[in-house]
């Protein structure tokens, strides 16, 4: 073994030792104050058995219980930075007056069953609720509580309207919004039409082999503490270049490629928008009621920022229950994924400072929580905003009793352009009037195979392939296939606070296309920050219940789903946007041939024109806050 191997032995033995330390330091604390029941399998309806840990308080009263379902190991024995995680969780909620209780979904390493992704059953939820509250410590009230897939069951169970289920804390929930309002998300799989690649890497990197080693029926639960100390059922996947293995086409085959787990990945690549399958799991769709008290939290660097704001409003709006609609809360933290706590006096997110980002995170959590667990009459209504964002640029956190802003409002900026948009070196124009004397659109040739990469934005788990948050986009902007309009330079500071609205004409000489956009803040040095993306897929134009293909340079208006930020730009700086056709590996490239996409190797390249004439007004409308 040579030294430097040597070296990282070492280290990585050091490492494992320092967490393992850690771990055994926050399990004598937690076995100070309570009591830790672990590998509890509890029964399910059919049978199915569910590896549950019970932390309790020493204490003879009953308590309420707060409980985290979640596909991630949390075995208390070993070096994982999640089972860290879940004590550190676990001896919070104890010290506060709280059980907490964690759980493996079905099919995830001491449960029982077969996993399937985006909490199916929706019934193992209930019947968790159910267990716990008819237990002997238990008060009879849960609160949920969790991140990204720990959060993204909570949703649809909340419609179930258990009467346990007194309150939720779901955190980075993109992938609980199935369809709300203008979002025909499916779980973040898609965004506008388009596959987010998120989910190959994720689902690699997650799921279980269907030829994993399985723990015999009936085991005791003295037998599976035992077992667990020595075997984890944690598999350790060779490691994979994302930033490669995204390239691989047919789609369909991308896990194949790298020795993946390809069953749940064949089985949804193939789901188009408006699939029923898409309605039979555990997702929420606006059509379904909405039973519990929710204290949201979002990011505006996370993967579905937008649909998660639209989710809010859609409660707030349309619940049955005057209770429920009053008590709705929400947090938007300028960070990444499932990163609201990492903030610190200078948040960094990607390259751009945000300054002190810091908010008293679980003193709100928990004054939530004993006011709806412990029937508390704290002040967690007066003291709390009903929304709590933070305005990058001012670096301030403000507060507004409705999302957006009610002095927010949306400004229409026109596209212009003598015909030579390309690149930021090009004369697109962001105007508030449309200048008619100039050419009447811009082109630019889309080739799947040399697509824009993607540079920042709100990404989650694309492994090396892209790193979210905000970054300079000045150097991208020098592609030709990327057209750029820019305001004047700002004459005085203005805030942007809002979902961001944008209509597009196009016209192309492929079948189907994509059309991406863009929001940027441009500095005075020539910096240029970008704040959010989003993508729509041509031939979901007219709706995601049916593709319509475009015909040869014909014009059609292209309605982009919202964006959404809170922003300042200050004096001397500008407004920025990008419209192009791919914004990859983020989203999936369409190959412009009108198939289906994810079956096909072979790409066509289009010529895109992006029309701004008085016929054809392409614009963005853009939600300014009037002080």
């Amino acid at each position: 073994m040579n030294l430097f191997r040597l070296l990282v032995v070492i280290i990585l033995s050091t490492l494992s030792t320092i967490t393992i330390v850690a771990q055994e330091s926050i399990r004598d604390k937690i076995l100070e104050i309570a009591t830790i029941d672990e590998k509890v399998m509890m029964p399910m309806r059919d049978g199915i058995r569910l590896a549950t840990d019970i932390y309790r308080p020493k204490t003879d009263l009953k308590v309420p219980v707060i409980f985290s379902r979640t596909p991630y190991n949390f075995n208390s024995w070993g070096d994982g930075k999640e089972r860290t995680r879940t004590m550190e969780r676990a001896y919070e909620a104890i010290k506060r007056g709280y059980a907490y209780v964690v759980q493996n979904e079905r099919g995830r390493y001491f449960s029982e069953g077969e996993w399937d992704i985006l909490g199916v059953p929706l019934t193992d939820g209930y019947d968790a609720f159910s267990w716990l509250q008819n237990q002997e410590w238990s008060n009879g009230k849960i609160g949920t509580l969790g991140c990204s897939s720990t959060a993204e069951w909570q949703m649809a169970v909340a419609a179930l309207d258990h009467p346990s289920h007194a309150a939720m804390v779901p955190q980075g929930f993109g992938a609980g919004v199935g369809v709300v309002g203008s979002y025909y998300e499916q779980g973040n799989w898609y965004r506008g039409g388009a596959v987010q690649l998120l989910f190959p890497s994720w689902l690699y990197s997650v799921e279980h082999d269907k030829f994993k080693p399985r723990i015999p029926p009936g085991a005791t639960q003295e037998d599976l503490i035992r077992i667990s100390r020595f075997y984890d059922l944690d598999p350790e996947n060779p490691p994979v270049d994302w930033a490669e293995a995204f390239k691989h086409l047919p789609l369909k085959d991308l896990l194949k490629n790298v020795n993946g787990k390809k069953e749940i990945f064949d089985k949804m690549i193939s789901r188009k928008p408006n699939d029923s399958q898409w309605f039979e799991g555990g997702l929420y769709h606006d059509n379904m009621d909405f039973g519990v008290p929710s204290f949201w939290f979002v990011s505006w660097y996370d993967v579905s920022v937008s649909p998660n704001l639209a989710l809010f409003n859609h409660v707030r709006e349309n619940g049955d229950d005057d209770f429920i609609k009053d008590n709705q809360y929400l947090v938007i933290a300028p960070t990444l994924h499932c990163s609201y706590t990492r903030a610190t006096e200078n948040t960094i997110v990607g390259e751009r400072s945000m300054g002190d980002a810091r908010l008293d995170y679980d003193d709100q959590i928990y004054g939530w929580f004993d006011f709806l667990l412990k029937n508390e009459e704290n002040d967690f209504k007066e003291k709390t905003p009903r929304v709590q964002y933070f305005t990058m640029g001012k670096n301030i956190w403000q507060a507004s009793e409705t999302w957006p802003p009610k002095n927010s409002e949306l400004k229409t900026f026109y596209l212009n352009s003598d015909g030579k948009a390309n690149s930021r070196f090009g004369d697109g124009k962001l105007t508030v009037s449309m200048d008619r004397s100039g050419m009447q659109f811009d082109s630019f040739y889309y080739d799947p195979m040399n697509p824009v990469n993607s540079y920042g934005g709100g990404v989650c788990c694309t492994g090396n392939a892209v790193q979210g948050g905000s970054f300079d986009q000045s150097e991208m902007e020098e592609r030709k296939d990327i057209l750029v309009y820019t305001t004047e330079v700002l004459e005085e500071g203005v805030e942007m606070t809002g979902f961001i609205e944008s209509t597009l004409y196009l016209s192309s000489d492929v079948k189907d296309t994509d059309l991406t956009i863009k929001l940027i803040d441009v500095y005075p040095d020539g910096t240029a920050y970008n704040l959010d993306e989003t993508i729509q897929r041509v031939r979901y134009r007219e709706g995601y219940d049916k593709e319509v293909f475009i015909e040869k340079n014909q014009v059609y208006k292209i309605n982009m789903t919202p964006m959404a930020t809170s922003n300042f730009f200050k004096k001397g700086h500008q407004i920025r946007i990008e419209v192009s056709s791919s914004n990859f590996p983020r989203f999936s490239r369409n190959l412009n041939t009108g198939g289906a996409n994810y079956d096909e190797t072979e790409s066509v390249i289009a010529l895109n024109k992006i029309h701004h004439s008085k016929r054809y007004p392409s614009h963005i409308k853009l939600p300014f806050v009037e002080k």
